[in-house]
């Protein structure tokens, strides 16, 4: 006659409950298994890398959903710094007053990018043409008005430039492109400086014909369709100004040279100015010095608080940031190519990667 067999964990009721709770700490508790949702809004000169970067990072990072918003710099900087949003983009660093008011705000370079200026000549489009700091901040200022003005023939012999009016166009939003630009048209222009000044907004002279637009998409837009203008645009940007063939100035640079925007002459102004860049990597990469540097060139910030709602938060920004300023990352040439930007540099990366530590 068979006996009857009964479990050890029947008899043992105790252990049967001890190795259950410790199957279940092999699951996933709630808060583990949960997606982390990260918001970046800003700068229309990222948003298209953005959402390069966003499909293939989150293919691999299943527990992490990033939606993106082309607001424009000053947006992505108010937004992060009242807990709106995890990442704001901003083609400006923070200014030392909102470093004060915010002490636990981060801003940490992504990339490195550059702005065209760009315009819409009718029968020149194809054709070179050079323009100065001095000269765009008196179209800007309304005191250059005709395109056959003295001061643009003088840079520019033997193009048959029209007597027709300038028509300027700028942002009409909060733009870190507004800010490189101004302080292009600063640094090489004193009188623009004691006069407007730079920043992600000023005020822009009166000017006859002057055109305001949002975004970089719509300064594209305005230039296509309003001949006779000019704007200054972002280099993310560079396919649709070639679409709608429109003309790309040289530009005047610090040393007194005039140069066009390619790879080598923004790698020239990278490595004549990033080299100084301080540790908290607050620092205007426009109008460096050298022969071959390109005048417009800038690092790409995320502003971020220190201190995240959680813990998990916190860690899927570290992870995510830590990946885009990779070189294998982010900062791959699959990426940055596409839209013109160049890689940081490898001192910029170590002091990167030390202020995304501080995120807690």
């Amino acid at each position: 006659m068979s006996k009857l067999r009964i479990h050890p964990l029947v008899r043992f009721p105790a252990l049967t409950a001890l190795v259950l709770a410790g199957f279940c700490t092999l699951c996933p508790t709630p808060s583990q298994a949960r997606t982390i949702h990260l918001i970046e809004t800003g700068s229309t000169l990222l948003y298209p890398l953005f959402n390069l970067w966003v499909p293939t990072y989150t293919s691999s990072h299943p527990g992490v959903q990033i939606t993106t918003e082309a607001t424009g710099s000053g947006t992505g900087i108010a937004q992060a710094s009242a807990d709106l949003v995890q990442l704001g983009a901003s083609d400006a660093y923070l200014s030392p007053a909102l470093q004060h008011l915010h002490p636990g705000l981060l801003n940490i370079p992504l990339a490195i990018s550059s702005q065209m200026v760009n315009y819409n000549l009718p029968g020149l489009n194809n054709r070179p043409l050079h323009l100065s700091g001095p000269v765009l901040a008196a179209i800007y200022a309304g005191q250059i008005r005709y395109w056959n003005a003295p001061a643009i023939r003088a840079l520019n012999p033997g193009l048959p430039l029209p007597h027709h009016l300038i028509l300027p166009i700028h942002r009409s939003d909060g733009s870190g492109d507004t800010f490189i630009f101004t302080q292009y048209l600063s640094f090489s222009t004193p009188a623009w400086m004691k006069t407007t000044g730079y920043g992600t907004t000023v005020s822009w002279p009166s000017v006859r014909g002057e055109i305001g637009a949002t975004g970089n998409p719509g300064m594209v837009q305005a230039l296509a369709t309003n001949p006779y203008a000019i704007a200054y645009i972002g280099v993310s940007y560079r396919s649709a100004i070639l679409k709608d063939r429109l003309g790309q100035a040289w530009l005047k640079n610090r040393a007194g040279q005039f140069v066009f925007l390619t790879r080598s002459t923004v790698e020239a102004a990278v490595a004549s100015r990033a080299p100084h860049t301080p540790p908290d990597q607050s620092i205007s990469l426009v109008f460096a010095p050298g022969a071959n540097a390109y005048p417009i060139i800038n690092y790409e910030y995320t502003i971020v608080k220190k201190h995240q709602a959680s813990r998990h938060m916190a860690r899927a920004v570290r992870e995510f940031l830590d990946w885009a300023i990779s070189a294998s990352g982010g900062n791959a040439p699959a990426f940055l190519n596409r839209v013109g930007f160049a890689p940081l540099p490898q001192l910029a990366i170590l002091q990167s990667r030390r202020q995304i530590a501080e995120i807690h």
